[in-house]
């Protein structure tokens, strides 16, 4: 196996070439092959020194079985990653997204959903939901109310649920006024992904 080694990734990186390090690193992971990373104190001190060109956006869940730099086999400066379970998308998510991709020019953005969702099915089983993680249940079950009325139930619900959130969710981020500026001038692309927790594998959703 050969070392990644992405330190010159930056807005100069292509959404296609990003994309394509995603999938080819997915690959490795899932074959038991991922490659080394560069962890070392002078991988750590060249990014404090000339900064961070990260090559993708990733927005995903808090699940704790779902790291994305592990999941496509990145190091350190590669990926912009902005964690929040349910992978929903609030005005501090948001920002970090905006950040990510226009201050640090990430060229891709990546939507990443997961199966066995457990912030997906507590809004789908419905009750009282404590606390402050009433915000992401009430984020989601637009969601759940639209795919109910297609007649799915039990675990296909919960299946098609995880795959429409993460829709859902990318056109509440291409509603924001820099997202939608920097996707008509071809400057960023958004795709949708869902990672299988049995797998290791992340497919991609048509958007």
């Amino acid at each position: 196996m050969t070392e990644i080694n992405h330190e010159n990734a930056s807005s100069q990186v292509t959404a296609n070439e990003a994309l394509k390090w995603l999938i080819e690193g997915n690959r490795r992971y899932v074959a038991g092959q991922s490659a080394p990373t560069d962890l070392s104190s002078s991988r750590r001190s060249e990014l404090r020194t000339h900064g961070q060109y990260p090559f993708a956006v990733v927005l995903t869940c808090s699940d704790s079985r779902v790291p994305p730099e592990h999941i496509f086999n990145q190091g350190l400066g590669d990926l912009f990653v902005v964690r929040v379970a349910g992978n929903v998308v609030d005005d501090v998510a948001l920002g970090s997204i905006e950040y990510g991709v226009e201050h640090l020019g990430s060229p891709l953005l990546l939507v990443m959903g997961h199966d066995y969702c457990g912030a997906v099915k507590a809004t789908v089983d419905g009750g009282e939901a404590p606390g402050s993680i009433a915000a992401i249940v009430e984020r989601i079950k637009p969601t759940v109310d639209l795919v109910k009325q297609t007649g799915a139930a039990g675990n296909e619900l919960y299946r098609k649920v995880e795959d429409q959130n993460i829709l859902a969710v990318i056109r509440t981020i291409q509603a924001s006024p820099i997202i939608k500026h920097l996707t008509e001038h071809k400057q960023l692309t958004i795709v949708g992904g869902k990672y299988h927790l049995d797998s290791g594998e992340v497919t991609f959703i048509e958007i």
